[in-house]
């Protein structure tokens, strides 16, 4: 039994043929072109399933389903994409019936890329075996999904879970939505980089020296790395941005945990990557400012397992929910 996980994002088009051992055997990636109208990017959804079966060797009969990932609302029972800010055309647009028209196949399953993602995690990842569970992403934003008694939580419009949007600071720093003080404008690689290059300017300004300039300079840019391998040196500076940008961190995943009390955990994206040197800071954090601490059992926090594979895998398995 074969499965196709599809990744739609603003810049590429990725998908992968899934097996029954949630391994990818086969991928493929394309440009999306996201200014094109929506009929024409589903037509390329649909031909780089034909072109993962035929690398494959797999015949199209053999896919039992595909599944996309997508950004934006996703109304999964009809298929549609009700509205994505990166994919314009992708406006009340039944996605799943234009991926079928181009490649043949009996189902076909739409859900929002963090809750497709969160899904995998559960079905294949590290919440394998939860029956509740959260999943945060800390790339360009704040991504969030939600599995409640093992089904995925997004509201009764299927604009849930976006849990970047809750507000840790009041009238803090401006976030991309609109409000101010979002944890997605403090927690996200986005304002991770925004605050080492404050405090890059801030030594500057100072005469202090720190580790990051000559980072920076070889790099040719800030990173959501700078500050943390400045801290690994044992730059002060480095240390200082960490410290604040992990307590920040902390008050929104305590407040996750305390509102859903999960199971699981999981984080993804790309500062997922720093692995247990941030779960080592974070969780203490955490533990510090969850309610019922030490008299009823703990979240267990976790990194997400299927990485840049999130979306593919996610998909694929969402003709599992």
């Amino acid at each position: 039994m074969y499965r196709i996980g599809i990744d739609l994002g603003g810049t590429n088009i990725a998908a992968g043929i899934v097996n029954e051992n949630f391994e990818i055997i086969c991928k493929a990636s394309i440009p999306t072109g996201a200014d094109r109208p929506a009929s024409e990017i589903a037509a390329d959804m649909a031909a780089i399933c034909h072109t993962v079966c035929r690398d494959a060797g797999i015949e199209p009969s053999e896919i039992a389903s595909v599944g996309i990932a997508s950004p934006g609302i996703a109304n999964h029972d009809e298929g549609v994409i009700e509205y994505c800010c990166n994919i314009p055309s992708f406006s009340k647009f039944n996605v799943c019936e234009a991926v079928k028209a181009g490649f043949p196949v009996s189902h076909v399953f739409v859900e929002n890329d963090a809750n497709a993602a969160a899904w995998g995690e559960v079905v294949a990842g590290s919440a394998k075996g939860s029956r509740d569970s959260v999943m945060i992403t800390l790339g360009t934003g704040v991504g969030g999904g939600i599995i409640i008694d093992g089904k995925v939580i997004s509201g009764f419009n299927y604009a849930g879970a976006e849990l970047g949007h809750i507000v840790i600071e009041v009238d803090g720093a401006q976030c991309g939505c609109g409000r101010k003080g979002c944890w997605e404008a403090y927690s996200s690689a986005t304002a991770l980089i925004r605050m080492t290059r404050e405090k890059l300017a801030e030594c500057e300004a100072q005469g202090r020296e720190t580790v990051m300039t000559e980072m920076v300079e070889k790099a040719g840019k800030v990173s959501g790395r700078t500050a943390f391998d400045a801290k690994r040196a044992g730059d002060e500076a480095g240390a200082e941005v960490v410290e604040k940008y992990v307590h920040y961190l902390a008050q929104g995943i305590s407040n996750i945990i305390n509102i859903f009390q999960p199971e699981v955990l999981s984080i993804g994206g790309g500062i997922s990557n720093e692995g247990d040197y941030l779960l080592d800071m974070l969780v203490p954090l955490v533990r510090a400012e969850v309610y019922g601490q030490g008299i009823v059992k703990g979240t267990d926090i976790r990194i997400a397992a299927l990485r840049n594979d999130a979306g593919i895998i996610g998909g694929a398995v969402l003709g599992l929910k």
